[in-house]
This record gives structure tokens, sequence and C-alpha cells, in this order.
């Protein structure tokens, strides 16, 4: 029952919510697009030009602002387990970013470019307990920060979704330990009540 009536709550705002509907207004496929955006912009996250790995895309919001951002110009690959529907101007790789067989067929689409940033929006399944969530988020948010120290250029960037909790603070030291700058992002876009933050790791100048 106490499910039922969060998830009546929650329909109710999205319905309702700004961003949501700015979304469907502007063609973006979810309201995280003006999450990405307003950092971006921020920070001049995004140039031309740019090769950039979207982790966990679907269903591809944060792929549609990188392409929108660096026009017909640059390298777009988003990756996730879940299927996604074709986006223009975007790469897509269909397969869980951890396992070796991802790598060598990000490999494979690099080609020659060689990684600048690397963005990840994601979540797990949220199941309700608190404590269980934020470790679950906090494990994929380092499985994240690992792949990108592995894969990033010298002086590449990462952008991460992190959730404030017990591990946070360990998280953000490991950051500062392999990035030259670490900014802590909360956009207008998050929900008041989520206790979301963004990390934003630029120039990349240690390997793990």
């Amino acid at each position: 029952m106490k499910q039922g009536k969060t998830s009546k709550v929650w329909m109710r705002e999205h319905v309702s919510d700004f961003y949501v509907k700015q979304a469907k207004k502007q063609g973006y496929r979810s309201r995280a697009a003006y999450k990405l955006l307003e950092i971006a912009e921020r920070d001049q996250l995004i140039k031309p030009s740019m090769t950039v790995v979207d982790l966990g895309a679907a269903p591809g919001s944060w792929s549609q602002v990188v392409r929108h951002i660096m026009g017909d110009h640059g390298l777009v690959i988003a990756l996730d387990i879940l299927d996604m529907a074709p986006l223009p101007g975007v790469e897509f790789i269909q397969d869980d970013f951890r396992e070796e067989s991802a790598v060598s067929k990000l490999k494979e689409k690099l080609g020659n470019n060689q990684l600048d940033l690397v963005i990840s929006d994601m979540a797990p399944n949220i199941s309700g307990i608190v404590a269980n969530d934020q470790a679950r988020s906090m494990h994929l948010a380092e499985l994240a920060l690992l792949f990108a120290v592995e894969q990033l250029n010298l002086n590449g960037s990462f952008l991460v979704k992190v959730f404030q909790g017990s591990e946070f603070d360990s998280y953000l030291r490991d950051m500062r330990s392999l990035f030259k700058d670490v900014l802590i992002r909360k956009p207008k876009a998050s929900r008041n009540r989520s206790n979301e933050l963004y990390l934003l790791g630029m120039k990349k100048i240690n390997k793990l």
C-alpha cells in the first residue's frame, strides 16, 4: 500500500515537472538532459571535436546533449547493457561496460581517436531501502571511475552521479587523487529531495 501511494505521488510530480515538460517540448528523451546542460555550460565541459563516452546511456538524453553541443564534430559513443533507440550522430554499444567485450568494442569504435570525456548518470534499480540503494549506487560510481581512469586521455575529464552517504567522502578523496580539479555540482534539475550530486574531475593526472 505504501509503495502504491509513493508511486502515485511520484507520478503526479513527474507529470507536472517543469523539466519533464521542457524535455518533451525540446525533444530530449528525459529530464536528465538539463542536468548535463547546466554543468556543461557552467564548466565549459564539452567542446567540438571531443571524443566522449556516455556510460549507462539509455534512454540517451545525455548523449543527445553532447551531440547537440558538438554539432557535426567529434565522436559520441553511448554504452549501456540495455537497448537504446538509435540517435543521429551517436554510436551505440550494447554491452556491460565492466566486461572486456565492451572495452574491445569501444576500442573498435574509437579507432585512432583518444577519449577526452567520460560521463555517467547511472543509477541502480531502486529497492527503496536507502542504505542498500546508496551502497549499490556508489559501487556503480566506483566502477565508472575505474573505467574512466583506465580509458581516458591524460588531461581527460570525468563527470559522474553520486549519492551522499557514508562512502561519499572516500570516493571524493579518490577522485581528488586522480584529477587535478574536482568540482561538486547540484544542478537545478536535480529534485530537491534527492541526495544526488555530480562530481566533475578535470584533467586526469594519474592511473589507479
